[in-house]
């Protein structure tokens, strides 16, 4: 009886013999697509590519369906790249796919229209969100290949219009299957840096297909998240990108956004150069009517001028020296009636005047003036009046006459 193998093994040795054949590791396969499906839960891509005579399975997993820059539709005719092998378990031949692209005018238009309405119906390309470039700006981002002929063409027309300007290079691949992973990190790499005041994605001409990938949507999204302001300049004047509707100012090619980034020194010397004419100018011209105004007026009028300054002058120091005078006078006076009501009032006051009508005062021996009330028998007196003094002995001393006071207190007692 022969020697048998199970379904298993036959399968394991066909996949074994399918990954040793080299072409078959190394594909880029031409067909339509159909039966496109995207699983909802694992993210993985089936569809199967056919054409006129026959049909293939493919798959494409989940980490390489991220990085499709369309939207693959049923009918659609692409490039596909990859491996063909065997899938053990159903024993079905088939290409895993690594990446794709559409294929021809018609299926790449039909991707490029359908990417360019959904953002467009998200607000990607509103003019409300587009963002001026600074006028002078101090760094510039350059998201480019750091061997492509944009890169050298940026720096030779930057250099040569605003040297003072700095130059900061994301250095990316702009073309092939890392193409836009490469892209979107050195879009986001220079946007979380502080230095660049603007964003410039370039590369020079190619054919469509060269320029496919910026058409990418994540590329696209990348830069509408952009903090700064960001300038596309892929290709020549005839090529549009998804990437130039996005992008906040779009040129036609890489020469012409280092023109647009930063001004041109030689018309700003010249703008200067005009502001400084123009200064001159005015003041040249304030100097003159100063001059002729000073010409019109003549000496004699000079002079009648200051005499009519000075007039002024005096009759308001008059004025103010009258208005002083009278204050002081009306001070004076009512100074000089407030010490007449003074020496009044001191004149009432003086013993000596009470003196002058005859009344006379009686000092002890000390000088302090005495009432008859505290004199005593025996008592030296001096008596004083207006004209002289008398030496007196108290002989005796008495009531008065006729004080009832007296009298009302001799009764009591």
């Amino acid at each position: 009886m022969a020697e048998y193998i199970n379904v298993t093994t036959l399968n394991l040795l066909a996949k074994q013999v399918l990954e040793q054949c080299e072409p078959l590791n190394n594909l880029i396969v031409c067909g339509e697509v159909s039966n496109f499906t995207r699983h909802y839960k694992s993210g993985h891509c089936y569809f199967t590519l056919k054409d006129e005579n026959a049909a293939i399975k493919c798959v494409m997993f989940r980490d390489k369906a991220r990085l499709l820059g369309f939207a693959p539709e049923n009918g659609m005719l692409v490039l596909a790249y990859g491996r063909a092998t065997l899938y053990e378990r159903d024993g079905a031949f088939q290409l895993y796919c690594d990446y794709m692209r559409p294929f021809g005018a018609g299926a790449a238009q039909m991707a490029f229209d359908a990417l360019k309405k959904k953002l467009s119906a998200e607000g990607l390309f509103d003019a409300d969100h587009k963002r001026p470039l600074p006028p002078m700006p101090q760094c510039i981002g350059l998201v480019t290949s750091k061997t492509g002929a944009a890169l050298q063409d940026v720096i030779h027309i930057i250099t040569r219009r605003w040297p003072m300007v700095k130059l900061l290079l994301a250095p990316v691949s702009v073309q092939g299957l890392e193409a836009e992973k490469s892209i979107v990190d050195g879009i986001r790499r220079l946007d979380a840096d502080p230095r660049p005041d603007i964003i410039l994605i370039t590369r020079g001409g190619g054919s469509k297909e060269d320029l496919w990938v910026f058409n990418s949507e994540r590329i696209a999204r990348a830069a509408y998240a952009c903090k700064k302001p960001v300038v596309s300049a892929v290709g020549h004047e005839i090529d549009t990108t998804i990437l130039d509707y996005v992008a906040d100012l779009r040129t036609p090619t890489p020469s012409a956004a280092a023109e647009l980034c930063v001004p041109d020194q030689a018309q700003v010397r010249h703008e200067i150069f005009i502001l400084q004419q123009n200064i001159q100018k005015n003041i040249q011209s304030r100097l003159e009517m100063c001059y002729n105004k000073f010409n019109i007026i003549s000496p004699a009028a000079a002079m009648q001028n200051e005499k009519t300054g000075i007039d002024a002058r005096a009759q308001l120091l008059r004025q103010t020296t009258a208005q002083i005078q009278a204050v002081a006078a009306q001070k004076a006076a009512a100074c000089t009636q407030g010490l007449h009501t003074a020496a009044a009032v001191v004149a009432s006051l003086n013993p000596y005047a009470v003196l002058a009508r005859g009344y006379t005062m009686i000092a002890d021996a000390r000088g302090r003036c005495l009432t008859t009330e505290h004199l005593k028998p025996g008592q030296k007196i001096t008596v004083i009046g207006s004209n002289a003094a008398a030496q007196c002995t108290v002989d005796a001393v008495a009531p008065t006459q006729g004080n009832p006071e007296k009298e009302q207190t001799d009764e009591s007692t």
